[in-house]
């Protein structure tokens, strides 16, 4: 989930992190091929401030991808609108319990927002049941702190999509540089619930028009892709409430009618 002040903020991030921090050197953003940013384009994502980083995309602020499933991923002709969308790939083997690992490095309030954000998912019946786990051998989702770099770039976070297997996308990155001052622990559940979201299907409520939540010029990109697929039911006009909306303006936003919908479809 993107942060768009934080966004804004850009490079003057440096002045804000530690003296340790300071002397490590920002990665260079590696340059994404003009073959997968087409693909990207053609499937839906927005690409601007799009990068590559150790084998993998950056994309939409808090989305990683694995370059080469760009290539199982065809266009197609679905138009986008402010609903609700989910990946291809979904968890399959249903019913299915994913147990979810969270660094010890993490502080106590971390622990309680993922408990916090399990009892969303949990509460509403589906045919997928998340549950924490003491341990990383086996675990389904690891939660863990990102990379220092993170919050150098303005990303607060990030997760990918269920994989070609039908597994939950395994690890979700959380920068703790900016999350150690969130006091409000529905804040950050609503964040690791939206990351979480992410990891079982879910693409942005509105990856086509990211200015709907993060403010800035309207992005007119229009065709989606198989990894884009509209979810029956969800509204046709934008909806502000939703915990998949691509930035976060900081609040507490559980589930809403139109979330539930989409989760009791998929699941």
């Amino acid at each position: 989930m993107t942060n768009p002040k934080l966004l804004a903020i850009g490079m003057a991030i440096c002045l804000l992190v530690s003296c340790s921090e300071q002397e490590n050197v920002a990665p260079e953003k590696e340059a994404i091929s003009p073959e997968s940013i087409a693909k990207l384009n053609a499937l839906g994502f927005k690409t601007d401030n799009a990068f590559k980083y150790n084998g993998s995309l950056v994309v939409e602020g808090d989305i990683v991808l694995n370059e080469a499933d760009l290539n199982h991923m065809k266009p197609s002709n679905i138009v986008a609108i402010e609903e609700q969308y989910h990946t291809d790939n979904l968890v399959s083997s249903l019913p299915r319990t994913i147990d979810v690992y969270v660094s010890t490095s993490f502080s106590s309030k971390y622990f309680t927002a993922v408990d916090a954000a399990i009892t969303r998912y949990n509460s509403e019946n589906l045919n997928l049941t998340f549950q924490r786990v003491t341990s990383s051998s086996g675990a389904d989702i690891a939660i863990n702190p990102s990379p220092w770099w993170y919050y150098w770039f303005g990303i607060l976070g990030s997760a990918g999509f269920p994989t070609a297997g039908g597994d939950p996308h395994n690890e979700i990155l959380l920068t703790t540089q900016y999350y150690d001052g969130v006091s409000d622990i529905g804040a950050l559940t609503t964040t690791i619930a939206h990351e979480m979201g992410h990891c079982i299907g879910f693409r942005h409520t509105d990856y086509m028009d990211r200015s709907y939540s993060c403010g800035g010029s309207a992005d007119d990109e229009g065709d989606g892709g198989v990894g884009a697929n509209h979810i029956p039911g969800t509204p046709t006009n934008p909806d502000a409430a939703s915990w998949m909306l691509a930035c976060s303006d900081g609040s507490d936003r559980p589930f809403n009618t139109n979330d539930k919908t989409a989760l009791d479809y998929l699941y």
